[in-house]
């Protein structure tokens, strides 16, 4: 439904501050989860702080997706928001580890809802081909949040103390609620159905097996439950597409993929996850140990990947509605972010530490062209009854990609940097400080061993990118439309 100015924008400044709030919460959590567990006396317990996040999540975007198309997005929107600030507080307060794990699981429910929702909204009171630039303006948010959380919540852990990470979403939020009380509008919801309640549990059950069994795959002492994790994860897919083929409304509706538009758009989706956020987190110590740089100088890499991410993010978006052609962008990106990947598999390790930081600016670039439009092209597609649940699915390939895909990374890591670690280095306990404090030959073989580690993880990478290259390809040619409102089946067949 067409808003007035005023409100739209209004409608804008509320979604891009909570996409902002739900963002920025996991990056400033990190750098004080030492802080937060050491001092509730539970270090070996410090993972599930973001893996308990995570986790619920990632299980719980198809159920809100299904939820918004049969309720309207504005009640899971402002429940979510309403539910984050509450739970945000109550981790404040927290004095043990297990209320502070069950109060970031809810937080981490109610995350799920603030970037779905903003999205699903956004698709609702926009036409298709004004989509891509407000859908850029809401996935700003992530890369800014990359940007600055890790430093704003050092300097909240340092200065006023770490229950202020999590009550600073409170004063936030809660202007952020009030403006999308005013300016979010009625939605009217789809049809009304019977919940996929089968569905919604064996998909659970899935992701949940699935990503445990991966943030665990790396440790040797858990090999037996690890395998468990992935079988269980197995079998629950098997149950869940067998009963969503039955369904008679399916929490995720397997027909949608037939048009080919969504099944590549999603495809294209899973690349982000995969491609780049998966080796984000890993670039900072390869270059402390490869190029033996200080922690503060490996951080330049990272941030130069996510500065190209949005700046590309933002100038596609705009040219994708100022023009309403789409395809070209994921083509571009995807081949820019494979060629930048592949030549950081040769940078010699002697090259000046300018030459990755471009490299990988070049990778951001590439991956910000569809970060956002793709999703905006896949809502296009997909009839307006189901946007929530469409919208949930892009996310939810790109989620589990990333999640996987770090797992998975880091276990190849730990597995080879052990076998490879000089003699002498117990290779669990190999820090830069220590590698840097060692002889210039032992330093030399430690950086040798990294590279020799990373290079296939790069050509790997790249090689992912090389499908999205095809499935841009194969992603139907068109322009997106100027007529308001989602669209039919049959008019997105026309426009897209």
């Amino acid at each position: 439904m067409p808003l007035s100015p005023l409100r739209f924008r209004l409608l804008v400044v509320s979604l891009l501050a909570v996409s902002f709030l739900g963002a920025l919460d996991n990056t400033v959590v990190s750098t004080a989860l030492a802080t937060v567990a050491g001092q509730l006396g539970a270090l070996e317990h410090m993972s599930w702080i973001v893996v308990g996040y995570t986790l619920a999540s990632t299980a719980l975007l198809p159920v809100l997706g299904k939820l918004a198309d049969r309720v309207g997005p504005r009640a899971v929107f402002l429940t979510s928001v309403i539910v984050f600030i509450l739970a945000s507080v109550a981790c404040g307060f927290a004095n043990g580890i297990i209320w502070l794990i069950v109060a970031r699981v809810i937080q981490g429910m109610s995350s799920a809802g603030l970037q779905l929702m903003s999205q699903t909204i956004i698709a609702e009171a926009t036409s298709p081909r004004e989509r891509p630039k407000y859908m850029a303006i809401i996935g700003a948010a992530f890369p800014i949040a990359i940007l600055i959380g890790p430093v704003l919540g050092g300097l909240i852990t340092d200065y006023w103390g770490w229950p202020w990470i999590f009550w600073i979403n409170a004063p936030v939020g809660v202007v952020a609620l009030i403006l999308a009380i005013v300016a979010v509008p009625h939605i009217e919801p789809g049809r009304a159905a019977r919940f996929d309640i089968a569905g919604s549990i064996a998909l659970t059950i899935g992701l949940v097996s699935l990503v445990l069994a991966a943030t665990s795959v790396g440790d040797p002492s858990q090999a037996g439950s690890t395998i468990l994790a992935f079988v269980i994860a197995a079998v629950a897919f098997a149950v869940f597409f067998f009963v969503e083929v039955r369904a008679r409304d399916p929490l995720v509706p397997l027909r949608l993929f037939a048009n080919r538009t969504i099944a590549t758009g999603t495809v294209i989706s899973a690349i982000v996850g995969v491609g780049l956020f998966s080796i984000t987190s890993y670039l900072p110590t390869y270059f402390q140990m490869a190029y033996r740089t200080t922690a503060t100088v490996s951080g330049l890499v990272p941030i130069a990947t996510v500065f190209g991410m949005l700046v590309s993010n933002l100038v596609t978006g705009w040219l994708a509605s100022r023009t309403g052609h789409f395809r070209v962008f994921p083509l571009v990106g995807t081949t820019l972010a494979a060629a930048g990947l592949a030549t950081m598999a040769v940078l010699p390790l002697g090259a000046p530490l300018w030459a990755p930081m471009l490299v990988m600016a070049v990778v951001g670039l590439g991956t910000g062209a569809f970060m956002s439009l793709i999703v905006a092209v896949v809502q296009s597609a997909a009839p307006r009854a189901e946007t929530g649940t469409i919208t949930a699915s892009v996310n939810l390939v790109r989620q589990v990609g990333a999640t996987v895909a770090t797992a998975l990374i880091g276990g190849i890591i730990g597995a080879t940097l052990v076998a490879m670690a000089p003699a002498g280095l117990d290779a669990a306990s190999l820090t830069p400080a220590l590698v840097h404090a060692q002889a210039p030959e032992t330093q030399l073989h430690v950086a040798e061993a990294y590279r020799a580690v990373f290079v296939p993880i790069f050509v790997a990478l790249a090689a992912t990118y090389g499908v999205g290259i095809l499935a841009s390809i194969l992603l139907p040619n068109g322009r997106l439309s100027d007529e308001h409102g989602p669209l039919t089946p049959e008019t997105a067949a026309i426009a897209i």
